[in-house]
């Protein structure tokens, strides 16, 4: 059924290349189910892709929109991590796959480098057609699909159809060429050879055909190569080079790709004809360029330094420990075969634990804590030596640590020190289920990988002890719980950031009155920072100081205790008082956002307040009051702009819907509704700014 989606899908939209990723069960990960017009190298980094990562697909499924991608340079500047891995020429699509009640995935299509750098309406109408058609079969699907554990692969283009002897006609007119004709699939893989091509490069077709170039002809082993090859596959542009072959002639390759693969003319060049060493540059056709490439050493393939750097990108984006720990288990690990990780901390001359992945927890009990200097695995030793241990089977490391191979299952070890600036951060262990022989490419690239993980695991922990410094803070500042109130249900929800590590501004409160009324209060003071807490503890002892006063009064106390202050930074605040006897409220708000209001009987609906400047502007600016009527059964939700300014939405729609959603939900309890309220705005749960809810429900 996918197949054929993305076939018919890559086929209508004249792409070059499509992807199909499905959502994870959890919701927080994209995996890649089906994949067709590139390389399967070429496409390993982008196999899982987690859900708050910045890429086109990510971003498209995260804010229900399509993300289009029209140039190289574009791409260097919005998605960086993506131009790192693939550092060529094409156009890119992504669009969500949105059901009728849930979002599948989504859809990535590619297009060669001639597309047009916009595309027109028509086409990303069409684009968006095409992924809600996917979306509208996996609808009907008995069974909800789950993506494979490697993603299904499928040929671009059908073999050509000839008639009579056309194929041999084409056999022998290549025969006669004065020069080398090579054919590759998609894949590199060379697929025919005349002659005149075995004779230049030095080999039969029965050793070399069904190979790829750079793997059976040393000489071509060159990380240039394979990127030439990647240009024309991935870019579909003509490129052209020269290398020298052993026989120290200078051969000329000129690459005419297309969607069922590669056409290669090789001839002889003179030295006069390729520019001085190091000014090659490639050009797509008619103005190609050259790149010499004299030198013989082998070095780590292409598609090995790409996924090198696109794991280095990846990193600089973690920001907590979790992260670092979810990415390497995530991408790193599938990256080179391995099954387990184990990730530990230095710390007051003990190994403590801090991920894991591919262990039961007995084990990772048994191995947590360990002094640096212990015996028993090669983890201490490694991490002070600063020298990286690879071990290719139990009897290899029984021989130095014969306790260790008991520890678990695992029959294969690559130890890595983390050091950043000579000093030990931890060590990071991948393991492997079955014996496992590490190649010299493998050693060098997770040698130089290690010193990645150590400096994003040194900037995770550091973040890790602001960030529970920070929330310490906040929490502090909040209050411990809600009072008590007969004839009132209460809830409140406070949510930092996502991502990054600065204190929020945000607050609520609930004060009782007397015994049948009470005040509520919500507000956001600008800014992210020790400063933006300071002054909202500051604000709420002002509103306390005056709560039993009429709520305009309260606001525009509090709003000359800032001048008096001397503060720069502003404060969004909505205060409510609120009469248990007779349901009457009264409200008033100094530019935050209208709360939420469901009657029983009608629809929900967003208030409508007179606007006021937030505090801290003018210290004479009026607080207008608006009266309502709170009946029995009724419920009002006050919130910061946290909850409804999502990304590609606009925050006044988003309010509506979540009103619409709060009357469809009236009957829910408050703990129930404000979850619900919350999962509504942000399905994914990676809310970009602290929120702070609070539900209020008149009760009998």
């Amino acid at each position: 059924m996918l197949v054929s989606a993305l076939s018919g899908t890559v086929q209508r939209t004249g792409a070059s290349a499509g992807f199909l990723y499905l959502l994870d069960e959890a919701g927080q990960t994209l995996e890649m189910a089906v994949s067709c017009g590139l390389p399967a190298e070429v496409v390993v980094p982008w196999h899982r892709v987690p859900l708050e990562t910045v890429a086109p697909v990510s971003e498209a499924v995260r804010e229900a929109r399509l993300v289009w991608v029209g140039s190289q340079e574009e791409m260097a500047r919005t998605y960086p991590r993506v131009a790192a891995s693939v550092p060529y020429r094409f156009a890119l699509a992504a669009a969500p796959l949105s059901g009728r009640s849930r979002c599948w995935g989504g859809l990535v299509l590619l297009w060669p480098a001639s597309h047009p750098a916009r595309a027109t309406r028509r086409e990303q109408g069409h684009i968006t057609t095409e992924a809600r058609r996917i979306a509208h079969t996996l609808d009907r699907s008995v069974t909800p699909p789950q993506a494979p554990g490697e993603p299904l692969r499928l040929p671009l283009a059908e073999t050509r159809s000839h008639t009579g002897r056309t194929p041999q006609a084409a056999a022998d007119y290549a025969e006669r060429l004065p020069e080398g004709a090579l054919a590759l699939d998609l894949e590199g893989r060379i697929t025919f050879m005349n002659s005149t091509a075995a004779t230049l490069l030095g080999h039969t077709a029965d050793r070399i055909v069904g190979t790829r170039p750079w793997q059976s002809m040393p000489w071509l082993d060159q990380p240039a190569v394979e990127d030439h090859y990647r240009t024309a596959v991935i870019s579909r542009e003509q490129v052209e080079f020269t290398t020298r072959h052993p026989s120290n002639r200078l051969l000329r390759f000129q690459l005419y790709p297309d969607a069922s693969g590669i056409s290669v003319r090789v001839t002889e060049a003179a030295d006069s004809d390729r520019p001085p060493h190091g000014l090659g540059v490639d050009q797509p056709h008619p103005t190609p360029s050259y790149r010499p490439m004299e030198t013989t050493s082998r070095n780590a393939p292409t598609g090995r330094l790409y996924q090198l750097l696109h794991l280095a990108s990846a990193l600089t984006e973690t920001v907590a420990v979790s992260d670092v720990v979810e990415l390497v288990s995530g991408e790193v690990l599938p990256a080179f075969g391995a099954d387990g990780l184990v990730i530990s901390a230095a710390d007051a001359g003990r190994l403590k634990i801090t991920g894991w992945h591919g262990y039961s927890p007995e084990t990772v009990q048994r191995l947590d804590g360990l002094p640096v200097d212990t015996d028993i695995t090669p983890a201490g030793h490694v991490l002070t030596t600063g020298t990286p241990l690879f071990v290719a089977s139990p009897q290899e490391m029984a021989r130095d640590y014969p306790r260790a191979p008991v520890l678990s299952d695992k029959k294969a070890w690559a130890f890595l020190p983390l050091l950043t600036s000579g000093q030990p951060v931890g060590c990071c262990i991948l393991s492997y289920d079955q014996p496992h022989t590490f190649s010299a490419d493998e050693r060098a690239v997770l040698t130089s990988l290690s010193g990645l993980i150590a400096q994003a695991l040194d900037r995770a922990q550091l973040y890790d002890a602001v960030h529970n410094l920070a929330l310490g803070l906040q929490e502090a500042l909040l209050p411990r719980m809600l009072p008590t109130v007969p004839g009132l249900a209460m809830a409140a929800r406070y949510l930092p950031a996502s991502r990054g590590m600065d204190i929020g501004g945000d607050f609520y409160d609930v004060v009782r009155l007397n015994a049948t009324t009470i005040a509520a209060v919500i507000g956001d003071v600008q800014g992210h920072n020790v400063a933006a807490a300071a002054l909202m503890g500051q604000v709420r002892t002002a509103i306390h100081a005056t709560a039993d006063a009429p709520p305009n009064h309260v606001l525009a106390h509090t709003n000359r205790i800032m001048a008096d202050l001397g503060t720069d930074l502003l404060v969004s605040c909505l205060y409510i008082r609120i009469d248990l006897r007779d349901g009457q409220a009264t409200l008033a708000s100094a530019g935050h956002p209208p709360p939420l209001l469901h009657q029983p009987g009608r629809p929900g609906l967003v208030l409508e307040l007179d606007p006021a400047p937030p505090l801290g502007i003018d210290i004479g600016a009026p607080y207008p009051v608006t009266q309502l009527s709170l009946p029995l059964g009724g419920t009002l939700a006050l919130y910061t702009d946290g909850l409804t300014e999502v990304p590609g939405t606009d925050a006044d729609q988003k309010a509506a819907d979540l009103a619409e959603h709060l009357g469809q939900h009236h009957d829910e309890s408050v703990e129930s509704l404000i979850d619900r309220l919350i999962h509504h705005a942000w399905p994914t749960g990676r809310h970009t700014d602290d929120t702070a809810l609070l539900l209020l429900r008149r009760m009998t």
